[in-house]
C-alpha cells in the first residue's frame, strides 16, 4: 500500500529520487510481484476516480462468462443497476417463471453459450440433451448455434437438436399465460395454433407463410400447446436445478437488492429500455390487476410484481411471473419496447417481413426535446436540468448515429460492449463519466490484447464528446447522496435536541 501511494503522488521536484524508484521497481520484478502492482494500482485509480458506478442494463446474455461480470460487480464498493430485458428474463428463470428459464436456454444455445448454464451456475441440462436426442436431428440449419467457430461437428449437431427441443417447448409455455392473460393482447402469439400442420403453413396477423426447416415432432395437431410427458418433466427438473444453484442465488439476489427499472439519480432518469407512448406522444395504458396503468405509475406495477415473483419462487404461473415473462416480450413492455418479437417467424419462415419488429414511437419521439422534458417532468424531475440516460438499443456510430439526441436531453450509452454487437455500432461500447461539471460521454475502441494497449497505447484513443457543461458547479447537497447524508444529519439533530431537553 505504502509503494502504491508513492507512485501514485510521485513528485520528482529535486530530480533525486530516480535512483529510489527503479530500486522499489527492479525489487518488485525479482520478487515477481509486478502483475499483483499493476492490477493493484489499476483497482486503486479505478476507485478513487469512480464514486459510483450505474449499470443501464442487460448483463447477461450479451457475450460470455456474465457470471464474472455479476463477481466483480458484487466486489465493487459502491453500483447499482438498471435491469434490461435480458436481466429480467433470468430473475424470472430463477423466481419460477419455466417460460423465461426456456426463453434463456434457448438464447445460451443459439449463441453457444449453455457453458454458462453447466459449468457456471451447475446447472444439470442432461435431461434437456436426452429428450432432444430422442426427438430431434442435428442437421436442421435454422437451429445451429451461431458462433460455431471452434466447435467439432458432434458438437454442433449436439447444441442443434437442444436448440430446437427447448425452443418448441418455450412455444407450448407462451399459450397457456397469453390464453389466462386477455389483458396482455397477444393472442396473435399463438404460434403454434397458426399452424396448417399438413400444408406446412401459418397464418399470422391475417397472412399466410409456408413453413422451412420444421422441427414439429413433439406436437399434437388437435392440442398443439400441450407438453409431452417428456418436455414437463425435463422443464420441471430444469427448474429444480436453476433454483438449487447457489452461485445463482447469490448473483439474482444481488440484481434485486442493487437493481431496480429505473433510477431518478442526480436530477437525471436512468432507464434502460424506454417509457410507452403512442404515435402522439402520450403515454400508453395496460391494465394490471385491474388498475389502469401508464407511464411511471406502469414501471411502478411492472417493478412491484418482478420483487412479488422473487419473494414466492414457489408459486408458479400467477400474476407476478406472468409479468415477468411479458416484461421480456409484451408490446407494453418498458424493457422490450416492440410491439411483438417474432422468434417463431425468424426459425421458420423465410419471408423477411415476417421477421420486423416494430419499435414502439418512444424510439423515434426520444428525439425530440419537448419529448424528453415530458417523461422527465412525469418522473417528478426537473425538465429543464434533468437528463434521460438510455440503454437497450444499439447506437450505430458506424452509419453516423449520434447517441447524444434531443439537444443533450437523450444519452443513449449502449455502444456495443458485447462484441457481438461491435460490427453493428462500430466501436467497443459507451461510458457516461458525470461530475460537478457535467457530463462527458466516452466511446471506447476494440480492445484486443493487453500487449497491444500496453505497446501502442490504444485505450487511450476513446473519444470523448462534451453532454453537458454545468454553468454552476453542482454541489454535494444538490446529489442523492447529499440528500441521504442531510437526512442522517437531520436524525442526528433530533437525538441531540431530544438528549439536551431530556
Amino acid at each position: 500500500n505504502y509503494t502504491d501511494f508513492i507512485l501514485l503522488y510521485k513528485s520528482n521536484k529535486y530530480n533525486n529520487k530516480h535512483s529510489y524508484y527503479q530500486t522499489l521497481m527492479n525489487q518488485i520484478i525479482e520478487l515477481e510481484q509486478s502483475d499483483d502492482l499493476i492490477v493493484g494500482l489499476s483497482f486503486t485509480i479505478q476507485h478513487l476516480v469512480v464514486n459510483h458506478l450505474h449499470v443501464v442494463g442487460d448483463i447477461y446474455d450479451r457475450g460470455p462468462e456474465p457470471d464474472k461480470i455479476m463477481d466483480t460487480l458484487i466486489d465493487y464498493p459502491s453500483v447499482d443497476v438498471q435491469w434490461g430485458n435480458h436481466d429480467v428474463l433470468w430473475i424470472g428463470a430463477y423466481a419460477g417463471s419455466k417460460v423465461c428459464l426456456a426463453n434463456l436456454l434457448r438464447i445460451c444455445a443459439r449463441y453457444d453459450n449453455l457453458d454458462i448454464i453447466e459449468d457456471a451456475y451447475g446447472i444439470n441440462l442432461r435431461p434437456l440433451l436426452t429428450l432432444a436426442e430422442k426427438y430431434y436431428s442435428g442437421d436442421n440449419p435454422a437451429f445451429k448455434p451461431k458462433n460455431a467457430e471452434g466447435l467439432s461437428q458432434s458438437e454442433i449437431e449436439q447444441i442443434t437438436k437442444i436448440h430446437q427441443a427447448i425452443a418448441i417447448i418455450q412455444f407450448k409455455l407462451e399459450a397457456p399465460i397469453i390464453k389466462r392473460r386477455p389483458n396482455f393482447e397477444m393472442e396473435e402469439r399463438l404460434v403454434l395454433e397458426s399452424i396448417d400442420y399438413e400444408n406446412h403453413t401459418a397464418t399470422l396477423y391475417g397472412k399466410t407463410y409456408a413453413l422451412e426447416h420444421t422441427c414439429f415432432q413433439t406436437i399434437d395437431p388437435s392440442n398443439p400447446n400441450a407438453l409431452t410427458e417428456d418436455e414437463h418433466e425435463v422443464i420441471e427438473k430444469l427448474l429444480l436445478s436453476v433454483q438449487q444453484s447457489e452461485k445463482l442465488k447469490r448473483h439474482m439476489t444481488f440484481l434485486m437488492q442493487k437493481g431496480k427499472l429505473y433510477l431518478p439519480y442526480n436530477g437525471n432518469l436512468l432507464i434502460h429500455g424506454c417509457i410507452p407512448v403512442d404515435e402522439n406522444g402520450e403515454m400508453e395504458s395496460m391494465v394490471i390487476d385491474g388498475e389502469k396503468c401508464y407511464g411511471r405509475d406502469l414501471l411502478d406495477h411492472f417493478e412491484y410484481f418482478v420483487r412479488e415473483a422473487f419473494d414466492h419462487k414457489d408459486i408458479h404461473d400467477d400474476l407476478a411471473t406472468d409479468l415477468v415473462w411479458y416484461l421480456w416480450t409484451g408490446k407494453y413492455s418498458s424493457l422490450f419496447g416492440k410491439r411483438a418479437m417474432t422468434t417463431f417467424e425468424r426459425y421458420f419462415i423465410n419471408d423477411k417481413s415476417a421477421h420486423k419488429e416494430t419499435k414502439n414511437p418512444y424510439y423515434y419521439l426520444r428525439e425530440d426535446v419537448n419529448m424528453c422534458k415530458k417523461m422527465l417532468k412525469d418522473f417528478g424531475l426537473d425538465p429543464e436540468e434533468g437528463h434521460i440516460i438510455n440503454g437497450h438499443t444499439p447506437v450505430k456510430e458506424i452509419d453516423g448515429e449520434n447517441p447524444i439526441k434531443a439537444n443533450g436531453k437523450m444519452i443513449v450509452i449502449d455502444g456495443g460492449f458485447s462484441k457481438a454487437y461491435q460490427s453493428t455500432t462500430g466501436i467497443a461500447g459507451y461510458t457516461l463519466l458525470y461530475n460537478s461539471f457535467g457530463m462527458q460521454l466516452v466511446a471506447h475502441q476494440h480492445f484486443n490484447s493487453k500487449k497491444h494497449v500496453l505497446l501502442n497505447g490504444a485505450d487511450e484513443l476513446s473519444i470523448r464528446r462534451v453532454v453537458d457543461k454545468e454553468l454552476k458547479r453542482k454541489k454535494i447537497r444538490d446529489t442523492n447522496t447529499g440528500k441521504d447524508i442531510q437526512e442522517k444529519i437531520d436524525v442526528l439533530k433530533v437525538l441531540m435536541h431530544d438528549r439536551f431537553v431530556n
